[in-house]
């Protein structure tokens, strides 16, 4: 120890007469020899130098080279910030909340511009057309449906009748497509022919339908109420799952004829809809022949998406209405910039994805973006949803388990349903077959979730886990490989319908 302490003056010595050297007059340190001051002084340039052109500050220098050598010579116990991402992301994000809180002001009046200019080639005439025009560029026949819902929305389906060359005479199978949270049918088809899921399947022989949730781009419209008013904006995927897509399937079984089979294909929230209306509208498991749900969500206890940020205050609805926004979810001019900074680490070329909310909630897979696709993909994306529904999922969140209708809190509850607890979802009244397709890399449906919700089916198809483990949740859409590594097999299980080993058909077998 008294080796270190004396090694401790001696550089202190050495500094204190470097100091002395460069600001005393030259006649008084004439003893000092003048070749070993040039040595000196030239070395400290040359280390000096060296530091600036590697772009570190001397203060950096001397954190990095000499005090964490010195204290750890001396063992001297320095308090370090280890916390990991995720914990100092929340710590923004509760300031950013308390910020608002304190001025009265929307949370993302504090955090984010009112908009963002992407810097994107807007030489794609796509960019500016709308679901069936970009149908109709790719040389496909395109149909525009209106239907209203029993609680009055007004809205507009999409369809492609038949493949690129056929005579329109042959009968064709049916499937229904849903989006997900925040988008439309268009991004569905954004990839382009050979790609894009509803091209494939229209080759294959299926008559496609294109469904637009309530309060997207295409069902923007009320019998009576406005737009801009809370009571338009008041549903989550519970009134879609209630409403929306009763009115959907209705409308194609009354055009198509009440012995049509329809196969039903949902992405994200068009999973959670349709486990909410075949629990709660059982008769629809009739109706349908089968579901395949991509990235499916019913159950979130174990999420990467930065929007279990919100779960801690999901139980205050007034505030979080008050700090979102009480009506529309991201209109398409604002993002979560904030969001984009902290949870995104990319480059400054693809600075836009990441202020894009979907691929802010959703996640991103460098490897598997095709870049060119991001105009088109940003002209569309978001679409529009409702905050309540953020709200409703991020409650599904907190409450870890439990996959239930909205929670208004023990005395709204009580009001709504009768109880003070919102009611589940019953996943055991589901009998229509169903697979589950997912992945590794999903920041919604991770694998915990997803084997949770299919262990629970009473007939299941399949669980298929896409063979690649960066592959996550938007790619199910807009992949470079999607049709090897989805499509493909989902064309397998749509032709099969049902699992012949399922619980369900042989307890059917056996009944006969």
């Amino acid at each position: 120890m008294c080796v270190r302490i004396s090694a401790m003056k001696l550089y202190a010595v050495l500094f204190t007469l470097c100091i002395l050297l460069k600001y005393t007059d030259s006649r008084y340190v004439d003893w000092f020899p003048q070749n070993l001051v040039d040595k000196f002084t030239n070395k400290t340039s040359q280390i000096t130098n060296y530091v600036r052109e590697k772009g570190r500050s001397l203060k950096q220098f001397y954190v990095e080279n000499v005090r964490k050598r010195i204290t750890s010579y001396l063992n001297i116990n320095q308090t370090e910030d280890v916390t990991d991402k995720p914990t100092r992301m929340r710590r923004k994000f509760h300031g950013y909340l308390e910020d608002a809180r304190a001025n009265d002001k929307k949370v993302f009046d504090v955090i984010a511009p009112e908009r963002i200019e992407y810097n994107c080639n807007d030489n794609d005439p796509g960019i500016h057309m709308t679901t069936p025009q970009l149908i109709a560029q790719h040389g496909y026949s395109s149909e525009s449906h209106t239907v209203v819902t029993s609680d009055g929305y007004i809205l507009t389906i999409h369809r492609i009748p038949y493949s690129k060359n056929s005579t329109k005479t042959s009968p064709r199978k049916t499937v229904l497509l849903h989006h997900g949270l925040l988008g439309s049918s268009a991004d569905w088809i954004i990839p382009g022919p050979d790609k894009a899921l509803p091209y494939i399947l229209s080759e294959a022989g299926y008559d496609v339908w294109l469904a637009n949730v309530r309060g997207n781009t295409y069902s923007k419209a009320h019998i009576s109420l406005n737009t801009d008013t809370f009571e338009f904006w008041n549903f989550t995927f519970h009134e879609v799952s209630q409403h929306d897509l009763p009115a959907v399937i209705d409308y194609i079984m009354d055009l198509k004829g009440w012995d049509t089979k329809i196969n039903y294909i949902g992405h994200s929230m068009g999973t959670t809809v349709l486990f909410a209306l075949l629990s709660t509208k059982t008769h629809y498991n009739k109706v349908l022949r089968a579901g395949f749900a991509l990235a499916p969500v019913a159950y979130m206890t174990d999420i990467k998406s930065p929007i279990h940020l919100l779960a801690k205050y999901s139980d205050n609805i007034e505030y979080l209405f008050k700090l979102l926004g009480a009506n529309e979810f991201l209109p398409p001019n604002a993002v979560l910039r904030w969001l984009s900074k902290h949870a995104c680490e990319i480059s400054k070329l693809e600075e836009a994805i990441c202020e894009n909310s979907m691929f802010v909630i959703c996640g991103h897979d460098e490897g598997q973006f095709n870049k060119s696709l991001l105009p088109l993909i940003l002209s569309h994306d978001p679409a529009g949803a409702s905050t309540k529904t953020l709200v409703h999922y991020a409650q599904e969140i907190r409450t870890a388990g439990r996959f239930q209708q909205f929670d208004y809190g023990p005395d709204g509850n009580l009001k709504q349903y009768g109880s003070p607890s919102p009611p589940e979802y019953p996943i055991h009244k589901i009998t229509l077959p169903i697979a589950l397709i997912s992945s590794q890399n999903d920041w919604l449906a991770s694998d915990v979730d997803v084997t949770n919700l299919y262990v629970q089916l009473v007939n299941p198809i399949e669980h298929y886990i896409v063979p690649l483990e960066e592959f996550n949740h938007i790619d199910f859409l807009w992949a470079i490989d999607a049709r090897k590594l989805v499509y493909n097999k989902l064309l397998e299980l749509l032709e099969d319908g049902v699992s012949n080993s399922s619980p369900y058909v042989m307890q059917q077998l056996l009944d006969k």
